[in-house]
C-alpha cells in the first residue's frame, strides 16, 4: 500500500485537545518532524483534521 510523508510545521500549543490528539496518532511531537504512514481513508481524514498544522511531502 501507499504511503505519505507528512511534516508538522506550526505548533500544537493554543489548539483543541482533539487536535493534539490527532498529531499524536499521527506520530508527531515536534515542529518540523517527518513521519510517514499508510495512505488510507482514515489517515487521510486525520491528515485533513490538521491540515493547518502540518504540510504534505510530495516525494
Amino acid at each position: 500500500m501507499a504511503t505519505i510523508k507528512i511534516k508538522q510545521i506550526k505548533s500544537k500549543i493554543g489548539y483543541p485537545v482533539d487536535q493534539k490528539a490527532t498529531l499524536k496518532l499521527l506520530g508527531l511531537h515536534k515542529i518540523g518532524q517527518v513521519v510517514e504512514v499508510q495512505d488510507t481513508p482514515s489517515m487521510r481524514g486525520m491528515v485533513r483534521k490538521v491540515r493547518h498544522l502540518i504540510t504534505i511531502i510530495e516525494d
